[in-house]
């Protein structure tokens, strides 16, 4: 009997879990649909604004502060995690590979690359601060606020330090939506601004009328558009998340049905045996009786 009360707590407590871990799909899923809806609309104006940005710099060849490539003496590095886990592999996929970029630099650079940090999310925040010296920014409650003025705030002090020369490259790490299974982890140039290259050297026919001049332009729209980028990385993450955590909630919800069966399975073969043992001794007792 002492098994059968073993089971049954285990019972209990694997189905107090699937409880649990459904709930948290459910939320995990409306949470989903914001984001998504919010990157899918987020990515027809940042393509625009990228295409009229890429044609004025292929064309003209026209270069601004944000351009400019320098000797690789400062890189920073962005790394965009969630502030919360159960969600797979999201946040270690994106601190490994952080990790990886750190040991590139510090290894295959010709001369030392001074390296700085800037964390957004508590998962590599808490990694972070006990294994690299020099995070200059932490930004967790911006994930939890991700509006435009917010992340534009940060994208413009960033650009303002790149411009100051405090950093020759700035590089976003974090995971590209694509759909609720699937996150694309990525490493993203944010500064200098690479030029465009067209397939086959060509460059794309524009009927763009340009008023005024395209340098004019350009020079308004590339901080515009580098904001753009930066909010985009942040609700790429954002969507990204909220999947991999439905995911992972699906996926242990379905192992505790399973776990769940398996239990079952064995408390009622335990009671069966219980059973028979006790129709055992009262035969037994009886025929002793008997005789």
């Amino acid at each position: 009997m002492a098994n059968l009360k073993e089971v049954r707590t285990r019972i209990a407590s694997v189905s107090s879990t699937q409880q649990i871990t459904s709930a948290m799909k459910m939320v995990s899923a409306a949470k989903f649909r914001r984001a998504q809806n919010a990157i899918i609309g987020m990515r027809p104006y940042a393509n625009q604004l990228g295409e009229i940005v890429a044609d004025i710099d292929t064309g003209d060849g026209i270069q601004t502060p944000y351009h400019e490539v320098r000797k690789l003496e400062n890189v920073l590095l962005v790394v965009v995690t969630s502030n919360k886990g159960l969600c797979g592999a999201f946040n270690s996929n994106v601190i490994k590979q952080a990790q990886a970029r750190i040991e590139h630099y510090r290894t295959t650079s010709d001369q030392p690359v001074h390296l700085a940090m800037i964390t957004i999310g508590k998962r590599c925040s808490e990694f972070f601060e006990k294994r690299f010296d020099n995070i200059v920014g932490t930004y967790d409650d911006l994930l939890d606020n991700a509006t435009f003025e917010a992340v534009a705030t940060l994208a413009d002090d960033i650009m303002a330090q790149f411009c100051d020369k405090k950093y020759d490259r700035v590089e976003l790490i974090y995971n590209q939506f694509k759909n609720s299974l699937v996150q694309i982890l990525s490493t993203e140039q944010f500064l200098p601004v690479e030029p465009v290259k067209h397939e086959g050297g060509e460059q794309k026919a524009s009927d763009y009328i340009y008023e005024p001049s395209k340098e004019e332009i350009l020079r308004e729209m590339i901080p515009l558009t580098l904001r753009s980028q930066f909010y985009r990385v942040i609700l790429d993450s954002l969507a990204s998340e909220h999947g991999a955590r439905m995911n992972a909630m699906q996926k242990a919800t379905d192992n505790a049905s399973e776990l769940l069966k398996e239990l079952r399975l064995s408390y009622n073969k335990a009671r069966q045996a219980a059973i028979t043992n006790e129709i055992i001794e009262i035969v037994s007792g009886s025929e002793a009786l008997k005789g």
